[in-house]
């Protein structure tokens, strides 16, 4: 099996058993989780130190399953998606079929539909969207590469994904709120 699948096999082993992994994403390193277990996304809190009430987002691997955990996709979302130049994350209103933990007070939820080879494999693979939040402390500097991340983090987590390591990560994704009621608010460039 080639590393790559294997890494695939070993962070959906730890995700569907409730556990959480540290993993790159198509922006920065990543701590994750299965999206639909309210548990695990507990520890994800827990190990950040972050407050629950200061959302998480989570990752989708296509349209197809973004429709499965929103209960209306609102059409400016696939245009936004569909021309994006860099990774978008879109919050969303009523999200469902999701941890409830995740879910903000406002009942909104920030989604990014993904087109980074590993996480799109591993989404497919688990059939689960996936919490994905920087690899940092709340409060602390986001890592920019792998060598930024803290022990702290490193040994909080149950798996760590043994893939692009030495590649420095681009920023954050940009992220953006579509109400159903037809906003639109620019939350991060």
């Amino acid at each position: 099996m080639e590393k790559f699948d294997q890494e695939i096999w070993n962070c959906i082993d730890v995700l569907k058993r409730g556990g959480i992994i540290l993993y790159p994403t198509d922006t920065v390193w990543g701590i994750g989780c299965d999206a639909t277990n309210a548990d695990a996304v507990d520890k994800v809190f827990a190990l950040k130190k972050r407050q629950e009430n200061k959302a998480l987002i989570c990752l989708v691997s296509n349209f197809k399953m973004l429709e499965q955990y929103v209960e209306n996709v609102p059409e400016t979302a696939y245009d936004i998606l569909k021309y994006a130049t860099k990774p978008t994350t879109i919050i969303y209103d009523q999200p469902y079929h999701i941890a409830e933990n995740l879910v903000s007070d406002d009942n909104t939820l920030g989604i990014r539909v993904v087109r980074d080879t590993f996480c799109s494999g591993l989404i497919k693979k688990l059939k689960k969207p996936i919490v994905s939040t920087s690899a940092n402390i709340s409060s602390q500097p986001t890592p920019q590469s792998f060598d930024q991340i803290t022990p702290q983090i490193l040994k909080g987590v149950d798996y760590v994904v043994n893939l692009d390591r030495s590649k420095k990560s681009p920023k954050p994704s940009a992220i953006i709120k579509l109400s159903n009621d037809g906003q639109v608010k620019v939350i991060r460039k």
